[in-house]
């Protein structure tokens, strides 16, 4: 399946970046995850599953980020281990702004 994940919001503070996804159910963030890491030529490295978080521990081009989505906000993000890796967010969004 093909999805929009274009619609960025980028909070630099905390280091994370939202991905608005239209008609995103939490009960499908792993199909939308494996499509979006593909996108990101990202590698899993490990996945920590519970019933209202999911948290996906991610490499993309040497930095390592969380993917995140909860169930109560039907939300999804990545979010950065270090402030310190920040160009990596911002590289990560306009790759995303392109598709």
């Amino acid at each position: 399946m093909d999805y929009d994940f274009s619609q960025t919001e980028i909070n630099i503070e905390q280091g994370t970046l939202a991905i608005t996804l239209p008609l995103f159910e939490f009960d499908n963030f792993p199909a939308v995850a494996k499509v979006l890491l593909q996108r990101l030529d990202a590698i899993l490295i490990e996945q920590e599953p519970s019933a209202d978080l999911q948290q996906w521990l991610i490499d993309v081009e040497g930095c390592q980020l969380l993917l995140k989505a909860e169930y109560y906000s039907a939300s999804m993000w990545l979010e950065l281990l270090t402030l310190n890796d920040i160009e990596h967010l911002i590289f990560i969004q306009q790759l995303l702004s392109h598709y």
